[in-house]
């Protein structure tokens, strides 16, 4: 199971990290994701495919005043 923002998930099937992070409800636009301890290109989303000993952390942009 791959550790995501530190807990093991479940996956129903093999899904890229693009795939996983819109079936979670995350804007692409707004968050950035570490893949394996280094920053993701946002164009490698879509080919990345997240196994079994990946480690993801995924961190949301907040904005405010």
């Amino acid at each position: 199971m791959p550790m995501i923002n530190g807990r093991q998930t479940q996956l129903s099937q093999p899904v890229t990290v693009e795939e996983y992070l819109l079936e979670q409800g995350y804007r692409l636009d707004r968050i950035a994701v570490e893949f394996g301890g280094s920053i993701l290109p946002k164009g490698s989303y879509g080919t990345t495919r997240l196994g079994d000993d990946d480690v993801l952390e995924i961190v949301s942009f907040v904005g405010g005043g």
